[in-house]
């Protein structure tokens, strides 16, 4: 489960960050159109997916490996933290980057003196919820991850479910152990949402 949140929360934020900028920053043809896509990607069911993206997998020999669960993961964070950070990167006024621009620092320095910082909180936010959202995932981690040693934590949690009926006590310590991860990502994060709010905006 580690593993598989660390890598998926962090390209995610990577790509998304990319696609992000673009869609707020930049004019380009079929950007709505994209924007449109995107949307349509979270409307559709994961379960209605479940069997077409089995065969795929399985024809690219990626059924039972954490690689291709990663990769399927990444198909869901997605397009939620493209769209969340659009949201983030339209609320940065476009008149701190020329100011910084107008007293001497290049597109790339604005970038990284004054939008990146004023960004931070959403960064911040948006791995929150990706974290939580790969975390919780279930149904693709059970259904192409056979092997015990690969599968992740809400596999096995599912595992105190069964023909005799359900070990309350056990799942119930298995959920608080789970859940625990989650509380201390975000404890250890949290701080950087309130630095954000300030940092990179320019003295009148």
């Amino acid at each position: 489960s580690v593993i598989i949140v660390v890598v998926v929360v962090a390209l995610s934020l990577v790509l998304a960050f990319l696609a992000a900028l673009a869609l707020a920053k930049f004019r380009f043809y079929g950007r709505k159109a994209f924007i449109v896509l995107i949307l349509g990607v979270q409307m559709v069911p994961l379960t209605a997916l479940i069997i077409p993206l089995y065969i795929m997998m399985s024809r690219a020999d990626q059924v039972n490996k954490l690689t291709g669960v990663i990769a399927m993961y990444l198909t869901f964070v997605l397009p939620f933290t493209v769209w969340t950070l659009r949201g983030f990167l339209l609320g940065v006024p476009r008149e701190l980057e020329e100011a910084a621009m107008v007293d001497g620092s290049t597109r790339f320095g604005a970038f990284v003196r004054v939008l990146l910082p004023l960004v931070g909180p959403g960064l911040v936010a948006t791995s929150i919820f990706a974290f939580i959202q790969a975390w919780n995932e279930f149904i693709i981690a059970y259904v192409f991850l056979q092997s015990p040693e690969k599968q992740t934590l809400m596999v096995w949690l599912a595992s105190f479910t069964s023909l005799r009926g359900t070990e309350w006590g056990p799942l119930m310590a298995g959920a608080t152990l789970t859940a625990l991860p989650v509380v201390v990502f975000f404890l250890l994060i949290q701080r950087r949402i309130a630095f954000g709010l300030t940092a990179g905006a320019v003295r009148g």
